[in-house]
């Protein structure tokens, strides 16, 4: 009998068949239910700090996209989308280089009068008087360098409000432009010509857009992963591996797509590759050199940057000077656009929707906070606005009030913003 029991206990029982069993897909969907948990309690911390980051402007570009779209089934069409890739280019230099000056709390108003005069410089020496293409296009940048940088002089000596030097500004570099191109007010460039092919030439082959698509991926990891590492090895807070994949793999999904709709067009345009390179460089320079990290410290305080021995008036020149470079790298752009330079070159709405551009985008007001990337998001924004208002034949009275709405509540999400920071202890 010992034996007999023995041997039901070394039996193998049967597993009861109405106990619960483990199933993969549940502990997925609890893996996934967790990762958005985490993510969702980040994203509240940094909106209860005031860190919003790129957030809003993401949200209000796909609000723009998807109402215009219902409207009117063009909008998003490849072609469309091309030509909103060149238009953002001119204005959105000319924003890049706000960026500097809001940076440091300031506000440049000049950048439209040297536009237009950078623009009639080149004009005058290339289509009047003969001279080589490449030579009377950097003459006409440093044009606008030299107006950037004695109004930056002027501004940090003085210590006046860099907006009335550069008012002063704007009215005097008008007058110089004016001036310039005469009687007959009008200069039209040749539409073969170099500049004209700045917004007019595309990379037909559809390779270029994906490999640069491809390679626009893999320096973004890399660039990255290396900062990973050195914050690791300093001991300071680094992201996760994962988290770098996954940024990658967003901005490569965003890359590859638009590489294929531009490509079902008429490929990549020179204006939209110019125009991220620059945008990116000058990213480059403001976040991981010396010269950037004093342009953000003056913007945090003034007094501050003084105390620590920074060079406040270099910093103030060169800030204006680029954005002056800037200006002038823009205004070629936008005569490349319509292929003539008039007396109303770098007149209009160009200044204003500059700036709001970059305040749009997510540049503070307040100065310490802000990227490149803020005016490309921005003059992106804007420039979709006007694209769909024109598909859609709405008036462009509609089109000042939308943009103006977006730039108000921009303004006052910014202001709120840096409230939180302040209460935290961030500002």
């Amino acid at each position: 009998m010992r034996r007999t029991a023995d041997n039901a206990r070394a039996e193998p029982t049967e597993p009861d068949a109405e106990a619960p069993q483990p199933r993969h897909g549940q502990a997925y969907v609890r893996a996934v239910v967790g990762v958005v948990d985490r993510w969702a309690a980040v994203a509240r911390r940094k909106l209860s700090a005031g860190e919003l980051g790129s957030l809003p402007v993401v949200l209000v570009l796909a609000a723009v996209w998807t109402t215009f779209q219902s409207l009117n089934q063009s909008f998003l069409s490849p072609r469309n989308l091309s030509n909103l890739s060149v238009d953002v280019a001119g204005t959105g230099l000319i924003a890049v280089g706000i960026v500097f000056v809001l940076l440091i709390g300031e506000l440049d108003l000049s950048v439209g009068s040297i536009s237009g005069l950078a623009a009639a410089v080149f004009a005058v020496l290339n289509v009047n008087n003969g001279v080589p293409e490449w030579l009377a296009a950097i003459i006409g940048v440093l044009t606008g360098t030299a107006a950037g940088t004695i109004q930056g002089f002027s501004f940090a000596k003085t210590r006046v409000p860099a907006f009335v030097v550069t008012l002063a500004g704007l009215l005097t570099w008008n007058g110089f432009m004016l001036y310039i191109l005469g009687a007959s007010g009008t200069v039209n460039l040749d539409e073969n010509g170099l500049v004209a092919k700045l917004t007019s030439y595309y990379f037909t082959n559809d390779a270029v857009a994906y490999g640069l698509a491809a390679i626009a991926a893999a320096l973004v990891f890399l660039v990255c992963y290396q900062d990973r590492r050195r914050r690791k090895t300093v001991g300071m807070p680094y992201r996760s591996l994962r988290g770098i994949v996954g940024r990658t793999g967003v901005l490569a999904a965003i890359a590859f797509t638009g590489a294929y709709l531009l490509n079902r067009f008429q490929g990549l345009p020179l204006a939209l590759l110019i125009f991220l390179v620059v945008v990116a460089g000058l990213d480059i320079v403001l976040r991981r050199t010396h010269y950037g990290r004093q342009i953000y410290a003056l913007g945090g305080s003034l007094e501050a940057a003084r105390r620590a021995s920074l060079s406040v008036t270099g910093v103030q020149t060169a800030v204006l000077a680029i954005s002056g470079t800037m200006a002038a790298i823009g205004g070629l752009f936008l005569a490349s656009r319509i292929t003539s330079v008039s007396q109303s070159s770098g007149s209009g709405v160009l200044l204003l929707n500059a700036i709001a551009a970059a305040v749009i985008g997510g540049t503070s007001l307040f100065g310490g906070r802000g990227t490149t990337w803020s005016a490309a998001l921005g003059m992106l924004i804007i420039q979709s606005i006007a694209s769909g208002m024109a598909l859609t034949d709405t008036p462009a009275a509609v089109q000042f009030v939308i943009t103006g709405g977006v730039l108000f509540a921009a303004v006052v999400i910014d202001s709120l913003s840096r409230r939180s920071q302040k209460a935290h202890g961030r500002a």
